[in-house]
């Protein structure tokens, strides 16, 4: 499509007056993706956002406490009244039909235009059941219900690029599935929760996990469901990671990808990754997919009747560029945590990945359970409650099932993707900038001030104070490893005297011969 197929109108015109539900819209990319409709496309009309109860929390409340983020700060003080246009719609994808009342239903089907499925369980360690419940059958109901809204003019689907590890080269196309989507979900329904765990392993192959698994069957269910039918986005973010600069540097609600072990080698407390070194992580700013998500919704619309009807597909990649290896993204760490230390750091930041598990286990027993254990208890003798061999815990667990992805790697083609920017108008291309030439370090720098501010909830004022102590622990740490050798010579050397008594004993078999 040429740019003056697209230049027919702005996408904040597009969008003007449109009615959306969408799903997810609590999540990560959900809030910022709300975050962005409403100020991007200020004359948006109507956003209905499925929002279940929570911890005696009701919608409405749930609703109110995520504008008070300051994700929102920005959109509240530029356009204050669209935070209105929000409207809880009670449900929860985990339920059938999406749990949604009668008048719900029939309120959705007779005024919404766009439906965005953003909904999903991200958990590598959910059973299979609840995976398959929620991220496929969920997405059954709401393609269903799309199909029902008079007025229908895209169905999205937010998918992930990792739902088809099953190939080297993922292009921007539909893939079949690997196992039977409808078969899927009956046996999540009826089968008792001990069998589908004992058999999980088996079925799910090729895949290492329920997460990619069910997505995949996701994929197949809106090509079943929608193909031909009605108008269908496919959209797959890669590793979604903190915003670029929509609508704040940095933000982030979550440990999840390279800012948590930013975070975790920053505080002293990763020494090592089970991960091969030069493996690089294909990750994309959240912005930047809400943006490519949006701008994909744009283009559709210009394309005749017959082509709505195929499912366009788009790999929210970076597909090698600017992507870091693992060993790079740790020392780019090190460096970072230096400038912009962390509060409160229990160790200096250093350590590196290792692809050998029995080396990589060492290196936890040594670096990460045995100080984790003398800190607790320390921690218990002052009368405070023992947490970091907890958290090393849940640390080793990730580790262990990330391994999967950070042993090998995979071409996410994205060619569609970039063709997005490229069909904006020079109006839209202001605003809806994808960055590609983004500076590593500096998208990094704000991402781990990011998650200082918003996630760890630290003052980035105190940083002075913050490097005085991590001058110190470098110190200690140099005197630490000094020790350490000084003992190992002393043991080998002089107390036991292990290097002559293996001399020795090479000589003495070497005379035998």
């Amino acid at each position: 499509m040429s740019n003056q197929e697209c230049s027919k109108y702005t996408i904040p015109q597009y969008y003007s007056g449109k009615k959306l539900f969408i799903t997810g819209g609590t999540g990560f990319i959900g809030k910022v993706l709300l975050e962005n409709f409403l100020r991007f496309c200020p004359d948006i009309s109507k956003i209905y956002l499925l929002i279940r109860s929570k911890k005696d929390k009701s919608p409405e409340q749930r609703l109110k406490e995520m504008f008070d983020l300051p994700l929102f700060d920005r959109l509240k003080k530029e356009y204050p009244e669209n935070v209105k246009k929000v409207v809880p719609v009670v449900g929860d994808t985990n339920e059938i039909d999406l749990g949604l009342s009668n008048e719900s239903r029939k309120l959705l089907i007779g005024e919404v235009n766009l439906v965005i499925h953003c909904a999903a369980s991200v958990r590598f360690d959910d059973s299979l059941q609840k995976s398959i419940l929620l991220n496929t059958r969920g997405t059954k109901d709401v393609a269903l219900l799309a199909k029902e809204i008079k007025n229908i003019e895209n169905l999205v689907h937010v998918s992930t690029t990792y739902c088809h590890t099953d190939k080297k080269v993922v292009e921007e196309k539909v893939y079949p599935a690997v196992a039977d989507w409808r078969e899927a979900i009956k046996i999540a329904e009826n089968a008792d929760s001990h069998t589908i765990d004992v058999l999980t392993a088996k079925y799910i192959e090729p895949f290492p996990n329920t997460y990619t698994f069910a997505k995949n069957l996701a994929e197949q269910v809106v090509t079943d469901l929608c193909d031909g039918k009605i108008p269908t986005t496919i959209f797959r973010p890669s590793i979604v990671i903190s915003s670029y600069d929509e609508p704040i540097p940095g933000w982030i609600d979550n440990f999840n990808g390279p800012v948590g072990i930013l975070v975790a080698s920053g505080k002293g407390i990763l020494k090592t990754a089970y991960a091969s070194g030069h493996i690089t992580a294909d990750y994309v700013p959240v912005d930047i997919i809400t943006k490519g998500l949006i701008a994909g919704v744009w283009k559709k619309s210009f394309e005749s009747h017959e082509e709505k009807l195929k499912i366009s597909v788009y790999n929210g990649s970076n597909n090698d560029v600017n992507n870091l290896t693992l060993t790079e993204m740790l020392e780019m760490g090190k460096k970072l945590t230096w400038e912009y230390p962390l509060n409160d750091v229990l160790w200096y930041p250093s350590g590196k990945p290792t692809s050998c598990f029995w080396n990589y286990y060492f290196r936890v027993m040594l670096y990460h359970i045995l100080p984790a254990l003398l800190v607790d208890t320390l921690l218990w003798i002052i009368g405070h409650k023992p947490m970091l061999l907890r958290i090393q815990r849940k640390i080793y667990i990730a580790n262990v099932a990330l391994h999967y992805f950070t042993s090998q790697e995979w071409s996410f083609k994205n060619d569609k993707s970039i063709s997005l920017e490229e069909n904006l108008t020079p109006e839209d291309r202001k605003v809806f900038n994808f960055h590609r030439d983004a500076d590593p370090y500096e998208y990094f720098k704000n991402a781990l001030l990011g998650s200082k501010e918003y996630l760890l909830k630290e003052d980035n004022s105190n940083i002075p104070k913050a490097k005085a102590h991590m001058r110190r622990l470098y110190v200690l740490s140099i005197f630490a490893d000094v020790l350490w050798y000084l003992s190992l010579f002393y043991i080998v050397f002089i107390k036991y005297d292990l290097f002559h008594v293996v001399c020795n004993k090479i000589c003495g078999y070497i005379d035998l011969l």
